[in-house]
């Protein structure tokens, strides 16, 4: 089991920064799980954002979002983040953090989202 609480959303003008971070907790160690950013917006259906390996040494970005957003972890602190920069109106939504286990395709666990708005 694996809870997740994000932190660090809020309200941006359109080419500033965020840093959100998602804190783990739970009987499963940190280190052996991967970790993902998932975003939703408004009448839309939950994307892909960007994803990080239990090592750290993979990373993967959907399109509209490389070259301006960096994840990365924090295996002694349990915690995951995803660096914002440069961010667009169309960057808006609920942003959540996901885990799973190397072995499986999908992510079984996630956190509560946490809202992010870029203004134009």
């Amino acid at each position: 089991q694996v809870q997740l609480v994000e932190s660090g959303g809020g309200l941006v003008q359109a080419g500033g920064s965020l840093r959100l971070s998602c804190a783990a907790s739970g009987r499963t160690s940190f280190s052996s799980i991967d970790m993902g950013w998932f975003r939703q917006a408004p009448g839309k259906e939950r994307e892909f954002v960007a994803a990080i390996r239990w090592s750290g040494g993979n990373t993967n970005y959907a399109d509209s979002v490389k070259g301006r957003f960096t994840v990365s972890r924090d295996n002694a602190k349990s915690t995951v983040f995803l660096q914002m920069n440069s961010l667009k109106p169309e960057d808006t939504g609920v942003y959540y953090c996901a885990a799973k286990y190397p072995s499986r395709s999908r992510y079984d666990y996630w956190g509560q989202g946490t809202q992010v708005t870029v203004s134009s």
